[in-house]
């Protein structure tokens, strides 16, 4: 089932990772996939929040667009498996590249990891769209935030104050941590994508990481504080 958290926000909790809803306006965005086994999840959620039937043919045909916050098989292994989804798929680049096999993550160490766990999904059948820093989808503004993935990008909604933060930072115990280091490409490039979003985006109330729980009020002033906490340290 997927947990309201505003009247435009649903969070997806798959105990470990998460995926998001988010409505504007009439139009339905996913926010990123979750594992392979996480399709059914993912269709029941949909569900529930558009009000269709589980049995229905195709609920998933309410899902007008997926945003991807990054290449990583815990954000976009379901994509192969959500049957009815006639939705574009967008992400930045490369990770969109990653997605369609049309290029393999390189041979350093966290692009071996992805290699290693490609295997456990299929290419999905789906169009994908590359974006780039500044696009707009859904009513959602991309922020190119590289470092734990190449393509990294969060979305934010001004109007609705909410910003998707994928991998840039999680949550743990309610407060915001890194990333563990061995899952990102570049961590330093990570650490600087922060503190610039944090400068360039708008205000947010609601803060919904990849993983661990969203934060629900003063997001972008949480976000930032965590931000000029950073050194180099582990």
């Amino acid at each position: 089932m997927a947990t309201r958290l505003s009247a435009h926000v649903w969070w997806c909790d798959f105990q470990g990772v998460n995926a998001y809803l988010f409505r504007e306006e009439g139009s339905l965005t996913l926010v990123d996939a979750g594992m392979t086994w996480h399709a059914g999840r993912l269709e029941r959620a949909v569900a529930a929040v558009t009000g269709s039937r589980v049995s229905a043919d195709t609920p998933l045909a309410a899902v007008d667009h997926v945003v991807l916050t990054h290449y990583d098989i815990d954000h976009v292994g379901a994509l192969s498996r959500l049957d009815g989804l006639d939705a574009t798929v967008f992400a930045g680049s490369p990770d969109a590249a990653f997605l369609t096999r049309n290029e393999r993550p390189p041979w350093n160490r966290k692009g071996t990891i992805q290699r290693a766990l490609d295997v456990l999904r299929t290419t999905p059948d789906v169009t994908v769209e590359t974006l780039t820093d500044g696009d707009t989808v859904g009513g959602l503004t991309a922020y190119a935030t590289p470092g734990h993935s190449p393509g990294h990008m969060v979305y934010v909604s001004e109007r609705h104050s909410v910003a998707f933060l994928g991998d840039l930072v999680r949550t743990v115990d309610g407060e915001f941590q890194r990333v563990p280091t061995v899952f990102q490409y570049d961590r330093a490039q990570a650490d600087q994508s922060l503190r610039e979003f944090v400068d360039r985006a708008p205000p947010f109330e609601i803060a919904c990481p990849g993983h661990g729980t969203p934060i629900a009020s003063d997001g972008r002033s949480r976000l930032r504080a965590f931000a000029e906490t950073l050194s180099d340290s582990r």
